[in-house]
Formats: structure tokens, C-alpha cells, sequence
């Protein structure tokens, strides 16, 4: 019996392609049979209306990434106080002790200055011009660079739209009248407020009627007016001024830790960024059709005096905005690039919004 090797080599050839064409679906199909448990907490407190339950919210994103994916990926959403305290999020996702929470940007401030930019500006832009940004104006991009030394990734999941300037147990007629007020408000209107003399806290939804009630604090800032009445914040106070200069959009931030994102196979991502995108759509439109039911209902029942602040103390505000940010972003250069990103597009969106939004408002 002779030894053929060419017959050899060639039925090895054939049975070793055989092995890897037979092995690459059983590779895929144990990809596509693991299942993924996370953890996600919530800045905002159990049963929040939009920040924890309801159409477009946290709860509500879980329950999307778990139909769209087959139950591959489920979600246990913690709202706040079930797992950590309200704002320890950043900590416990940078950590790894969950692998997500859903709360706003502007809460890390002391952490990240620059992240404020993503969830709102004062007198930037509104929800679309800030989705434009985010989604196709290189936002969402600069969010990234500056999240991923810290292990972190996020991505828009809400939005309120506008939100009312808030609530004063006195009126504002000047200026003045702000000075010495003790008010609840975060972010870069925080900031500004301070410049003019108001004494800034920044507390949890769930603290902000008692401290408004007892005269903790004398103003406050949440939301917009089903959100408002839902915490009862006309019952402590009667002023409620509807400018929403300090926030003209605010954006629910999905934060994921960087290396349980990157461990996910390439289809779980893609279905969490389209569960993410839903929600940021179906909240806001959610918010949109409950707040004029409110606010008639707050003017009408409940004694409140609803009006847009004095045109000097807008016209101050702006002023001390402008100011603010430009030297915030003098003072750090990942602020600088995040501000140059977002005024160049909000000069540019205005342009447009002008001609469109403005022009078919005013009809």
C-alpha cells in the first residue's frame, strides 16, 4: 500500500474547513444565547412620574431593551434610596456596582464641569436644536471623550422640554428682589443665580416641598407644571414664574459603565441606543401633552399667579449667563471645547429656528 500525500493533505484541508464552517454557527448561536442581568439606579425617587415610571422613562427603557432584545438583556431598575442615595450614581456606575443610572449630567458638575452642557443650557437651545446637537452636531461625541477617563459612557434617554423658571414665596419685580433669596436650583442657572446674589442649594425632588413649605428655602425650581403640582410645591408657594430661561430643554442622561458597554455584543447595543432614542422621543411628547391640563388647573383651582419674569431681570440674567460661561470656559479647556461645540451649533440653529419655529409661533 503506497502513501498518497497529496490525497492526504487535501482530505485534511477538507475536514479541517469543514470544522470551522461547522463551528462559526455554533459560536454565534452561544453569542446570541447569553443572557445579560444589569443594575440600574435612578437620581429620582420611586414612582416619579417621567424620572422613574410612564411612557418614555427608566422603567419604561428597561422594559423596551428587554422585548426588543428577547429577554437576552433584562434590566432591575433601582429609583432612588432602593439601592444607593439619589446622586451617587456617577460613583456607583464609574465603580462597577451597577451598570447603569439614569438621572442628568448637570448633577456631576463638581466632577466633570463640562457636563452640564448635556443636560441644559441657559438660554441655549431647545429640545430640537439640542437633539440636533447631540445627535449630528458632534455632542454626543464630545459626552463620550469626556466621560471615557472616567470608565463611563452615556447616551440622551428623556426629555422634559422647556422647564418653568419656578417658585417664589414672593414676587420678583427687580433685580433686586433676588438678592438674598435661599432657592433650590442646580446646574449652570445655579451659577448664575449666585453671581446675583441668590443662595444656591441643590436638593433631591423629594426634599424640595418640605424645604419650601418650612421656609428652608424660599424658591424653588423642578420641572414644569404637572411635575410641579404632583409634588404639591403651590401649596408652599404661590408665585410661579414662567420664563424658563435657566433650562429651555433638559436632557435624561443614560450613563453605562465603558467596559460592561464594550462586553455587550454589537446587537445589545444597538438595541439599547434604540431604546434609549424611543424613550428621549416618547417622554418628551408625554410631557407635552399633561403640562397645559396642569398649569390651567394651578391658575384656575389652586390661587397661583402664573407669569413670565420682568423683561429687566431677563435681560440681567442673559447678561450674567454670558458672562458665566465664558469664564467657565476659560477656566478648563475640556469646558472651552464643549462650549465653542454647542454656542457655534445654537448660533447656527437659531438661524434656522428663526425662519421656521419662531415665524409659525407667532401666527
Amino acid at each position: 500500500m503506497t502513501f498518497d500525500r497529496r490525497k492526504f493533505l487535501g482530505a485534511a484541508l477538507a475536514t479541517s474547513t469543514a470544522g470551522l464552517v461547522m463551528g462559526a454557527p455554533a459560536i454565534v448561536r452561544a453569542e446570541s444565547n447569553k443572557t445579560y442581568q444589569w443594575k440600574m439606579t435612578n437620581a429620582y425617587g420611586p414612582g416619579s412620574p417621567f424620572y422613574v415610571e410612564g411612557p418614555g422613562s427608566p422603567t419604561d427603557f428597561c422594559r423596551k431593551v428587554e422585548a426588543m432584545s428577547g429577554g437576552r438583556m433584562k434590566i432591575q431598575h433601582f429609583a432612588a434610596g432602593e439601592l444607593i442615595p439619589a446622586l451617587e450614581g456617577f460613583n456607583a456606575v464609574a465603580s462597577g456596582v451597577v451598570e447603569m443610572n439614569a438621572g442628568n449630567a448637570y448633577f456631576w458638575a463638581g466632577k466633570i464641569p463640562a457636563a452640564q452642557y448635556f443636560t441644559t443650557v441657559p438660554f441655549g437651545m431647545n429640545t430640537q436644536g439640542m437633539n440636533a446637537w447631540l445627535y449630528h452636531g458632534g455632542g454626543l461625541e464630545l459626552w463620550h471623550e469626556l466621560y471615557a477617563p472616567k470608565g463611563l459612557i452615556a447616551f440622551p434617554m428623556g426629555n422634559t422640554g422647556v422647564q418653568m423658571t419656578g417658585w417664589f414665596r414672593k414676587p420678583i419685580n427687580t433685580v433686586e428682589d433676588l438678592k438674598g433669596l435661599k432657592m433650590r436650583i442646580p446646574g449652570l442657572a445655579g451659577k448664575v443665580y449666585a453671581e446675583l446674589g441668590v443662595a444656591v442649594r441643590l436638593l433631591p425632588g423629594g426634599e424640595i416641598f418640605p424645604a419650601l413649605e418650612r421656609g428652608v428655602i424660599d424658591a424653588a425650581e423642578f420641572v414644569g407644571p404637572y411635575q410641579d403640582r404632583r409634588l404639591g410645591l403651590q401649596k408652599a408657594a404661590k408665585y410661579y414664574y414662567t420664563t424658563g430661561w435657566h433650562e429651555p430643554t433638559n436632557v435624561t442622561e443614560l450613563m453605562i459603565n465603558k467596559a460592561a458597554w464594550e462586553g455587550l455584543p454589537e446587537d445589545l447595543q444597538a438595541i439599547v441606543k434604540a431604546a434609549a432614542q424611543a424613550c428621549n422621543v416618547e417622554s418628551q411628547a408625554w410631557c407635552e401633552s399633561v403640562n397645559a391640563e396642569a398649569l390651567n388647573d394651578l391658575v384656575d383651582n389652586e390661587g397661583v399667579t402664573a407669569q413670565p419674569l420682568p423683561d429687566a431681570v431677563v435681560a440681567r440674567l442673559k447678561e450674567v449667563t454670558e458672562k458665566t460661561l465664558t469664564d467657565m470656559a476659560a477656566a478648563d479647556p475640556d469646558t472651552a471645547r464643549v462650549h465653542e461645540s454647542f454656542m457655534a451649533f445654537r448660533d447656527q440653529h437659531k438661524e434656522w429656528a428663526a425662519v421656521s419655529e419662531k415665524t409659525f409661533l407667532a401666527l
